[in-house]
């Protein structure tokens, strides 16, 4: 099946990295619980507590707590899954696919915007070639999730998690 997403650079934010670890174990950071609330925030943020019900329509729930201990959950449902190389979600759709109604982002009460996340992962000689993609509704949406730090805070979380791989998992 091939995807119809086209890019949009006035409503998507992107980057791309290669990680010097395994697509195997990338992506079981990515869908295993236990694994992802290590990393999943940029520190000094945490991940508290995540749902992950893999498959489209399943739920994807964490829930974020601030440095001074404010609890942020973030509730949506996948729409894609190609084991070990994508993986789709939503805030816009709750699981099941019932609409969602927008809520609160990433721990600002101002910004809540809708979007759809993707992670596509490939294997390359170095490792593993990372790709996040982020997509939104509006203009407005696209540039506070920028303001916000898309690249350095899901870079970070990517550092993250490749660190605790090398640890071992």
């Amino acid at each position: 099946m091939r995807s119809i997403y086209q890019p949009d650079t006035k409503l998507d934010l992107s980057f791309e990295r290669v990680v010097d670890v395994p697509r195997s174990l990338v992506w079981r950071a990515w869908t295993e619980p236990d694994l992802l609330m290590p990393w999943f925030c940029p520190v000094p943020w945490n991940t508290i507590d995540c749902e992950i019900d893999l498959r489209p329509g399943g739920i994807f729930r964490t829930t974020m707590q601030s440095p001074d201990g404010q609890e942020y959950p973030n509730l949506g449902c996948y729409l894609e899954i190609v084991t070990e190389t994508k993986l789709v979600w939503t805030n816009a759709l709750l699981p099941g696919f019932r609409p969602s109604l927008p809520s609160p982002t990433c721990g600002s009460d101002d910004v809540n915007f809708m979007f759809t996340a993707m992670i596509e992962l490939a294997d390359h000689p170095g490792g593993t070639r990372y790709t996040a993609t982020v997509i939104h509704a509006e203009e407005a949406g696209c540039q506070k999730h920028a303001a916000m730090g898309f690249e350095g805070g899901w870079g970070a979380a990517l550092e993250q998690l490749v660190a605790m791989i090398k640890k071992g998992i």
